[in-house]
């Protein structure tokens, strides 16, 4: 077998001495580094993992089970010893032959996948023994967990697990054959070029180390993403309102306002033509608008729901019938923005206002008693170290949120992108939906604490009710035309958690879609393409199960589906509307000014 070992390069003397120098270089950027951190604003501990109130309670559930039943813990500890020994003695033997034994492939994890962690004794005895280490916590873990409640149980779980994947030798350069291999072949150069991105990630995030997972360079809005016409026909402080230019002679009377979430920016629906929602909708023949949220800086810290509700969803419902000279609009909420769409319609619904003809939501959650992969952060010592950090700052800062959604997929987005970056010295890939992921937003502290209590912990909208805008709200108000997209492995919003709030609207016509994949690639799924299939069942009076169990498959997109829905609510064709009216000139084209501000600015 050829090994990595067989094709190293010849180190001369010339080649040390570059090293070495390389090495000096790399010594002069950690200082660099330790005058960043040194410089760091610290933030609330809280937000960094849980209180050792859930740990003392694991402690004391698994030496109350070793006291209990003693045999148990000898025979796993035992076990755990044999195999480190194990583990030892094949890595002598393997030593001593110049070989090691071929073994019965276990499933292959792709952060070993170089060959030097099955043929280099040394490399082979610190897999091993990590997977050894892996699965004696994962054990200990799991006989500690009928002594636990349920919500303890999941987060000890989770956090258990953050413990085992950062703990992987693949995060350690000395422990990693890649960065290891890599520094030989570059003399020292990648570590360089590695530092030099790490520095950078650090200065651009005043001290919190945010992996950045695109070349940011290679992307401009209006330029190479986000290139669909249009015009932003209004703004206030809240939102700038983009009314897309025709791409047919005649449209729909009924115009669509989409509200994307506030947490990212709204170009993921318009990424590029082969994959834009946005241009899709417009060639099928429909005035859209789209609302783009401002980034919230420090002075907008008091804005709650309500003002998103007023200064957002009302104000660019008024604005499209205005322009449209009409009495309603199809409205459409993703993700957070469908949450407040539903918020919307309750208000609206008490009001005796009948603005919105029908909705359709893209994986929204209502009903929040399942908190599904968000119950680690989602108890109240996370909660309260939020709470704490954003009276002080004024806003929840987008890396805080940015953080946490990465560490729900810590191998793909967080350590996988820092190898590569940090310790083999590459850029980061020019792939515009890491791009978009990296461009987060801030929250203003009064509405981050109002979704998170009351509607998160509390869950007010399907119970007793959520007070805003002196109503209270609730789900049951909910009773327009509605269809509700879901994702079938969406770890945000889970589908079946979904599903249960779609059930407890009023509404006497709803449709409920289960498309393949996830919270972004569910969504994000052209037609043309002819990747993701969907589920579709129209009897939603079972639970969740019993409607998948039931359900009927449908290759390809939901889009062509959710258009002739649509169609029927739209009303007859009329002349197609350029972008704006008298009351409303176009004040910049598309995609605004709005979406260029970055959450650190």
């Amino acid at each position: 077998m050829t090994t990595s070992q067989d094709t190293a390069p010849e180190l001369t003397g010339e080649h040390i001495d570059r090293l070495k120098e390389n090495m000096t270089k790399v010594e002069a950027l950690s200082k660099r580094l330790v005058e960043i951190m040194a410089q760091k604003t610290p933030h609330n501990p809280a937000l960094d993992g849980p209180n050792q109130e859930l740990f003392a309670k694991a402690a004391t559930a698994y030496w109350n089970d070793a006291i209990h039943n003693p045999a148990k813990l000898w025979e796993q500890q035992i076990e755990f010893w044999g195999k480190s020994v194990l583990n030892f003695a094949e890595a002598q033997k393997a030593m001593a032959q110049g070989n090691i034994e071929a073994h019965e492939e276990a499933p292959k994890d792709r952060r070993f996948a170089n060959p030097m962690w099955d043929t280099n004794p040394y490399f082979h005895l610190i897999k091993q023994q990590y997977q050894t280490n892996a699965e004696a916590i994962s054990q200990a873990v799991a006989n500690v967990q009928d002594d636990l409640e349920p919500k303890d149980r999941r987060r000890l779980a989770y956090f258990s697990q953050q413990i085992i994947d950062m703990m992987a030798p693949t995060n350690f350069l000395a422990t990693n054959p890649d960065a290891l291999e890599r520094a030989v072949e570059t003399e020292g150069q990648s570590l360089i070029k590695g530092l030099e991105n790490l520095v950078a990630d650090l200065e651009a995030n005043d001290g919190e180390l945010v992996v950045r997972l695109a070349d940011e360079s290679a992307f401009e809005l209006g330029g190479n993403i986000a290139t669909t016409p249009g015009e932003v026909v209004y703004r206030n402080r809240m939102i700038e309102l983009i009314q897309y230019s025709p791409a047919t002679e005649t449209v729909h009377e009924t115009p669509i306002v989409l509200f994307p979430p506030w947490i990212n920016k709204f170009y993921i629906l318009d990424l590029k033509a082969q994959n834009s929602l946005i241009k899709w909708v417009t060639d099928q023949g429909y005035t859209l608008f789209v609302v783009s949220w401002v980034n919230p800086q420090v002075e907008l810290s008091d804005v709650g729901m309500e003002d998103y509700i007023q200064e957002g969803f009302l104000a660019a419902i008024d604005t499209a019938k205005e322009i449209c000279k009409v009495k309603q609009v199809n409205a459409v909420g993703y993700c957070i923005a469908g949450t407040t769409l539903n918020l919307t319609l309750s208000l609206l619904k008490q009001r005796g206002d009948k603005s919105i003809k029908s909705a359709t939501f893209f994986t929204t959650l209502t009903d929040f008693s399942e908190q599904g992969e968000f119950t680690p952060f989602l108890q109240n010592d996370f909660i309260d170290g939020i709470e704490e950090q954003v009276s002080k700052d004024g806003i929840l800062r987008s890396w805080v949120i940015g953080r946490t959604m990465s560490f729900l997929r810590s191998n793909d987005l967080i350590y996988t992108p820092a190898i590569r970056s940090y310790m083999l010295g590459e850029t980061p890939p020019a792939f515009d939906l890491l791009y978009w992921n990296g461009d987060g937003a801030n929250l203003p502290a009064k509405m981050a604490m109002q979704y998170l209590r009351g509607l998160c912990q509390r869950n007010e909208f399907v119970t007793e009710g959520f007070e805003l805008m002196g109503h209270k709200l609730h789900i049951s108000d909910v009773d327009v035309p509605m269809m509700a997209i879901t994702c079938q492995t969406d770890h945000i919003a889970a589908w079946k958690d979904c599903y249960r709030g779609v059930q407890q609207t009023s509404s006497r016509s709803k449709t409920f879609v289960v498309s393949e994949s996830g919270h972004i690639a569910g969504i994000v799924n052209p037609p043309s393409k002819k990747k993701y299939g969907h589920y579709l069942n129209p009897d939603l009076k079972g639970d969740a199960d019993t409607w998948m169990n039931e359900a009927d498959y449908h290759e390809g997109s939901w889009w062509p589906m959710w258009e002739a829905w649509l169609k029927k609510r739209s009303g007859k064709q009329v002349p197609a509307r350029e972008p704006g009216d008298s009351k409303h000139p176009p004040l910049s084209p598309a995609p605004g000014t709005y979406v260029a501000v970055k959450a650190s600015g």
